[in-house]
């Protein structure tokens, strides 16, 4: 598995959300942009941090940061996900795998004492520049859900 670092070109990708439209990286520059991983749309954990992404959304975006959630899901799965729990923050899908693999946050992990292979919980504080051209200003793998939009919101400078 490559993992990313800290001054290392964020990949490019080219995600749908839920309603079919089609993203790249660039599009939610320039700034920072949160990228963070998460497992499966409708459970416990990743509910959890995207209603606390949602919940702080507004602060984020006054202070210049914009949020991204990538997950192995389809773009049917992520719509329903949004309107359930009324989420407003953008969701990507990568049932391909492509973007998951390019940011290294496929791989082994365990859960309840045993191993699996399975997308790790990470974020990524990305840096766009004008050109649409990403920068990894922090890469954090292996994440906790619970507390991390606040986490995150510290290290960004989001009041």
């Amino acid at each position: 598995m490559t993992t990313l670092a800290p001054n290392d070109l964020a990949p490019d990708f080219e995600l749908s959300d839920a309603n079919g439209q089609r993203w790249h990286l660039a599009d939610f520059g320039p700034g920072k942009v949160i990228v963070y991983f998460y497992p499966a749309a409708l459970t416990p954990g990743c509910t959890t941090q995207a209603v606390d992404f949602t919940a702080r959304r507004d602060d984020f975006a006054a202070a210049g940061c914009q949020i991204v959630g990538i997950s192995p899901d389809t773009p049917e799965k992520l719509a329903r996900f949004i309107e359930l729990k009324e989420l407003t923050i953008t969701l990507l899908a990568d049932p391909d795998k492509k973007t998951i693999n390019d940011y290294g946050v496929w791989g082994t992990k365990t859960i309840y004492g045993k191993q699996m292979q399975g997308l790790i919980r990470s974020t990524f504080i990305v840096e766009v520049d004008e050109t649409g051209q990403g920068t990894i200003l922090e890469a954090l793998y292996d994440i906790k859900s619970t507390g991390h939009a606040d986490r995150i919101a510290e290290m960004v400078g989001v009041a």
